[in-house]
């Protein structure tokens, strides 16, 4: 479908429509979407008709937009249809993505689906099939993968600037602190139990995966795969996982996976929520005469390679929700920068963590307690956590290569 104009400018061009959208889940990480939706607003390119929370916006959190003209409830598909809303944005608890998806889905509304997708590969599945058969289009929240240096890194090594793809290393160094994860009652948890509403506590258990490569940092992964050109379902051949946790949670907290492609490439993610001195995250594609390091959330690429002095360029972005919208209104001629199927590959990653064992608790000489940002919060480190990330992303290995005491050996999962 495309954008209807409702006018045109003096030269004769087609003014568009501002597209409708509802916000899912707009607290929490859902506050950046509000803050993204104000920009666009202003823009002229969307509209906020509708916010869906247990517990409705005040004023000051709606600030910047026109609050009469913005309905909200509970109710997702209720309010899907009283808006008539075009996209909605989901940012809900990891465990809704999936029926979230598919009841906009089945009223035809377009998705900006968060990260993860969902918390199984089965639930993706069952998400990329029926997104498909509504023929909406859907784009996950990876919003690295808008990076415009992601094609950059691919150009350098296609033409030979680092010599040959030895494989790609990432690493996260974070700090997150107790408070984290009683935030939600599915923060830091693998599973959950929900009852229906009914009260009982007797319903089913659903999966959540809220570890720090399948959540936090599940960027680093999929960035790290999107540069490797493996992002289907089908491009994983290992997946070897070592999951840790340091915190009192269920999930891992201070992880690894390394990674075979289905073309013989290797790579590697390590990551923590336990650094001593939380840091940027980055990627790096090793090569035989070089290297080029990403730091994704900056959109900044420094070269480093044999013959040449380090070169270091920053790059613009292209932002999803603006995609999305432009994908519409060239009736599909502006491609989706990171559609359901371009993810099947990070979705193999965060199955293997699912189904891998419950991540070991580190013994408690191999942490400690510090004050956190927030007055009266305490965070735990892992001693050299910090360290070990950074030289799994150097050696492409894990942790129990590099020798950490605490390390076991991983878990192999074929794809």
């Amino acid at each position: 479908m495309k954008i209807k104009s409702i006018m045109q400018t003096d030269n004769g061009s087609p003014v568009r429509e501002p597209v409708p959208v509802v916000l899912a889940g707009a607290r929490g990480h859902g506050r950046w979407h509000l803050n993204n939706l104000r920009g666009l607003a202003e823009a002229g390119r969307v509209q906020l008709v509708g916010v869906c929370e247990l517990k409705p916006l005040d004023a000051a959190e709606l600030d910047g937009f026109e609050a009469d003209d913005v309905v909200q409830s509970a109710d997702f598909g209720e309010l899907l249809d009283r808006t008539g809303a075009r996209i909605a944005i989901i940012c809900t608890p990891i465990p809704t993505h999936t029926e979230l998806a598919l009841v906009a889905a089945e009223r035809g509304v377009h998705l900006l689906l968060e990260k993860p997708p969902a918390p199984s590969y089965t639930e993706y599945e069952r998400m990329a099939a029926g997104v498909a058969a509504a023929g909406i289009a859907c784009q996950v929240g990876f919003q690295s993968l808008g990076s415009h240096a992601v094609s950059h890194i691919r150009d350098l090594v296609r033409d030979g600037a680092i010599g040959e793809p030895l494989g790609i290393g990432a690493a996260g160094a974070w700090a997150r602190d107790e408070a984290y994860y009683r935030r939600a009652p599915w923060a830091g948890r693998r599973s959950l139990s929900v009852d229906g509403g009914t009260g009982s506590g007797t319903g089913r258990t659903v999966d959540v995966v809220d570890g720090v490569l399948t959540n936090p940092l599940a960027h680093a992964v999929a960035t790290s795969l999107a540069l490797d050109g493996a992002t289907g379902g089908d491009d994983l051949t290992a997946i070897r996982t070592e999951l840790y946790r340091a915190n009192d949670i269920e999930a891992d907290d201070t992880s690894c996976v390394e990674l075979t492609t289905r073309t013989g490439s290797r790579v590697t993610v390590a990551a923590t929520l336990c650094a001593e001195l939380p840091d940027e995250p980055y990627v790096i594609v090793h090569g035989s005469h070089g290297r080029i390091t990403f730091w994704y959330k900056q959109d900044r690429v420094l070269v480093q390679r044999a013959g040449h002095g380090p070169e270091e360029t920053v790059h613009g972005r292209t932002d999803l929700l603006a995609n999305l919208v432009e994908h519409l209104a060239t009736d599909g001629e502006t491609p989706l920068l990171v559609p359901p199927a371009s993810v099947g590959a990070f979705m193999r990653v965060v199955e293997a963590i699912r189904r891998a064992p419950a991540p070991l608790a580190l013994p408690a000489d191999a942490w400690s307690e510090m004050p956190a940002d927030r007055p009266g919060t305490v965070r735990r480190v892992v001693h050299g956590a910090d360290g070990l990330v950074a030289a799994s992303a150097d050696g492409l290995t894990g942790f129990a290569r590099l020798g950490a005491s605490w390390a076991r050996s991983g878990v192999e999962a074929s794809s």
